[in-house]
């Protein structure tokens, strides 16, 4: 399946961009370098999870599978371009399942374990799939039995298949009548969605050319090589996981360890028993280990960096992996979309800007490490009109063109047209801060500023600072209606075990740090657990509506 016009084609592939290898020649090749070689492990308790014992296979046998379930595919009458819906949790036969679906010519759809038979039946229905691959019950919900509900609604879902099922076609005939299937670096990939937290979620149809591109600007950021060995904490369903750690791999020839769910025990002996070099991590995730009653006996001495993700860490928090173990680290903000912009030691060698400060690719008379980065152009406009904003200091909404971008949203026409612009640049929604030195910083996603008599104030600012407060497990911040301001800072907050916290004792912490008045909160909520998605972003929409209620019962509305 090939979205992307003769035009982009041609544009990208005349600049050098795209080129014609698939991600099945990339990973094929690395079975011919690597045979014996561990290329994948699974979650150490995947048997409590799944109910199979754990495995680790070479590249050799991985390989074997990928094309034994493939062929699997094809007797089952999977053609050209089908889809097929995936909702399993991180093991091996669901990074199998990538290449497999591939290899028979179709279509991976992947779905958070988390979705249910609303987002389910959107996604089969626009999609037309023609299978449904799931776990029989995963954390007491009885996957193949929502399945089996909505088949008589989709009738273009043919098959429904489980993991076992998948499991014995991975050990199946071999016999080659795969190579007569053809692929094209312009052939879509994968087909993930945005979390969908405001509305019904977006496809995002990225290519073998947009994800090689990808994962060379992330190795290129970050030193990867074939000698690290990855650990993928987060789902394998989209851009934090498939994009930061899943591509590299395929790319590299590594090993991989895949990790689910987050268990910070577990997880921490997968990186000393595995001898992990590298991962991505969100900063909740970060904030965890570090706070972790433990955390003074935790072996984290093989890693050399974490990349972290989904929102900016906190100053507090890479400090202390550094001083902790030495740990370095690069900052991603990205989207399902394929934009992202990558701060990595490289280009922001200062840890306290690394931070915020990411490099603004494309930037005229801007050099950067990552020769990759070359094809990107970035822009920042102003949201009221468009308008192409320079000067330091200045906010606005970050525009970015590049050959790792979806070509359109799929099937959404309407959506595609508000996305881009005339000249192709992608209106990613978030707001970035023109910094010096040809940088720019994330500011925070549009929907969350709140702006208190006129000031813009940024949540992430507010998040961060207090997460170095002691006392604080886990925090976000929002803004609550105020008649007289129009919007004040409200904060949730899980305290640490055992913890008492005031709003006093945050201001007082925060003014100590020397903030601006205007940003410190003006009212606390405490909370057992932030609300996250899928892939860890807070819902700071449910968080709005809850001061919202809370405010009008307290008015007597």
């Amino acid at each position: 399946m090939i979205l992307a016009s003769q035009e982009m084609i041609k544009e990208w592939t005349e600049k050098g961009a795209w080129g014609t290898k698939t991600l099945i020649d990339y990973f094929k090749e690395n079975v011919d370098k690597y045979p014996d070689e561990v290329c994948i492990v699974d979650p150490f308790n995947k048997e409590e999870l799944m109910g199979f014992k754990p495995e680790r296979l070479t590249y050799r046998e991985f390989d074997r599978a990928v094309d034994a379930t493939a062929e699997g595919f094809l007797k089952m009458g999977i053609q050209k371009d089908d889809v097929i819906v995936v909702q399993i949790p991180n093991c091996w036969e669901l990074a199998m399942l990538y290449l497999a679906i591939t290899r028979a010519g179709a279509l991976i759809s992947p779905m958070p374990m988390q979705w249910r038979a609303s987002e389910f039946e959107y996604i089969a229905r626009l999609t037309e799939a023609k299978a449904f691959i799931t776990v029989e019950e995963f954390h007491g919900f009885k996957h193949r039995e929502m399945g089996e509900r909505l088949q008589s609604k989709l009738p273009d879902l043919k098959h429904l298949i489980t993991l076992p099922e998948i499991i014995k076609m991975s050990k199946g005939d071999v016999t080659g009548k795969l190579d007569s299937i053809p692929l094209d670096a312009n052939d879509i990939f994968t087909l993930c969605w945005t979390s969908g937290t405001e509305a019904q979620p977006k496809g995002c149809p990225l290519s073998h050319n947009n994800w090689v591109i990808q994962a060379k600007i992330q190795i290129e950021a970050t030193g990867m090589n074939h000698q690290d060995n990855f650990l993928t904490a987060g789902p394998l369903v989209n851009m934090a996981s498939v994009g930061t750690v899943f591509i590299q791999w395929l790319l590299l020839g590594n090993k991989l360890v895949l990790h689910h769910p987050f268990n910070p025990l577990l997880l921490v002996e997968q990186l000393k028993q595995e001898k992990i070099t590298y991962t991505l991590l969100v900063p909740a995730v970060v904030n965890m280990l570090l706070k972790h009653p433990k955390a003074d006996e935790f072996d984290l001495s093989s890693l050399r960096m974490i990349t972290i993700g989904s929102a900016p860490p906190s100053l507090w928090s890479v400090q202390e992996l550094k001083k902790r173990w030495g740990i370095d680290f690069a900052n991603i903000w990205g989207q399902n979309e394929g934009t992202a912009v990558v701060s990595g030691p490289f280009d922001v060698p200062d840890v306290e800007k690394r931070i915020y400060y990411f490099p603004q690719w494309g930037k005229p008379g801007a050099k950067w490490h990552s020769p990759t980065t070359q094809f990107i152009r970035t822009k920042i406009v102003d949201p009221a009109t468009g308008e192409k904003l320079t000067e330091v200091g200045s906010v606005g909404q970050l525009m970015y063109r590049g050959p790792n971008v979806i070509p359109c949203y799929f099937k959404n026409p309407d959506a595609t047209e508000k996305s881009f612009d005339k000249d192709g640049f992608f209106n990613t929604g978030d707001l970035f801060e023109i910094k010096e030195n040809g940088c720019i910083g994330f500011f925070d996603r549009a929907k969350d500023i709140i702006i208190r008599g006129g000031f813009n104030i940024s949540a992430q600012e507010i998040e961060n600072m207090l997460l170095g407060y002691p006392d604080v497990a886990d925090v976000a911040a929002v803004a609550m209606p105020d008649e007289r301001l129009g919007e004040k800072v409200c904060v949730y907050v899980v305290p640490k075990e055992g913890r008492k916290i005031t709003l006093d004792d945050l201001t007082t912490f925060m003014k100590e740090k020397g903030i601006a008045t205007y940003k410190l909160p003006e009212r606390l909520e405490i909370i057992d657990a932030i609300p996250r998605n899928p892939v860890g972003k807070i819902l700071k929409k449910e968080l709005r509506e809850d001061i919202k209620k809370k405010l009008e019962s307290e008015k007597g509305l």
